[in-house]
């Protein structure tokens, strides 16, 4: 990590955005140019995004002078932070310029396969990482809530996670469904992946009270609900996050990005940035 991260402290965060022309990608923007402590230093998009030279701000009539490009190196120049909400494989060719170019990264992709997500644990031998399928504040609070009720009620109460998003989300279940699964499964002592039933259809039989079950919903503009069903004998509990705006995510992703301020390696998620852990 340079020597200019270290005194970020001291000087406003010099942060280059993602996918800068996406949904999350303008408010990112947005957020980043209304904060005043960080300057919005890049806006990255794919080759061949019609708002290649643009200016980054021109969806919310704002001037920045900074431009949409492609190119990394040109972007990252310079930089503290990139924030980065595009897809895997972008993500990680995005990730191994800012770990040449001393640059950390706040990640909020998700759909990483295993391998993908081994490769990024190995960046950050080198680079400094906030990576979290839900930047939230709020999703991460729930998810210590989920942590706790789990651990008080570890049976006697069959567990399932319904999560409802946008007609235009290409993954299912969510990165943070599946987030919350993973918590309750390891507050359990079990393995998610041994655990997990996405979906049923048909005769299934009488549901395995060891499992822990997902349901997905796609339509309209939802940004983000997920609700974590503990359904016992008389009784049940829900907890439920519902998010209206993708701000939150953002305002969560500028936190990340001050607390990578004086790291120089290391894989964190939003725990480590909320003091959750």
């Amino acid at each position: 990590m340079s020597s200019d991260l270290q005194a970020v402290a001291r000087s406003a965060i010099r942060v280059v955005i993602a996918g800068a022309s996406g949904r999350m990608g303008q408010m990112l923007v947005d957020a980043v140019c209304a904060d005043p402590n960080m300057t919005l230093v890049g806006a990255l998009d794919h080759a061949s995004s019609p708002a290649l030279g643009q200016d980054a701000g021109a969806f919310a009539g704002r001037t920045t002078g900074v431009v949409i490009q492609s190119d990394l190196a040109t972007a990252l120049a310079g930089a503290h932070v990139l924030i980065d909400f595009t897809r895997p494989e972008g993500t990680l060719a995005h990730v191994q310029a800012a770990s040449a170019a001393g640059v950390a990264v706040v990640i909020g992709t998700t759909g990483f396969s295993d391998e993908q997500k081994a490769q990024l644990q190995h960046a950050s031998a080198t680079t400094a990482m906030v990576m979290a399928p839900n930047m939230s504040v709020g999703v991460n609070v729930t998810l210590k809530l989920l942590e706790m009720a789990a651990k008080a009620m570890p049976t006697g109460y069959d567990i399932e996670i319904i999560e409802a998003h946008h007609r235009h989300k290409v993954d299912a279940p969510s990165g943070t469904a599946l987030k919350m699964g993973e918590v309750v499964a390891h507050a359990l002592g079990r393995d998610l992946k041994d655990c997990a039933v996405y979906g049923r259809d048909g005769v299934t039989g009488e549901r395995d009270p060891s499992t822990i079950g997902f349901a997905t919903i796609r339509g309209g503009d939802i940004v983000g609900d997920h609700t974590v069903l503990f359904a016992g004998t008389g009784e049940r509990i829900e907890i439920t996050h519902k998010s209206s705006s993708r701000a939150t995510y953002a305002q969560g992703s500028l936190r990340a990005a001050r607390f990578l301020a004086d790291k120089s390696s290391g894989m964190y998620d939003m725990f480590d940035v909320l003091g959750l852990h």
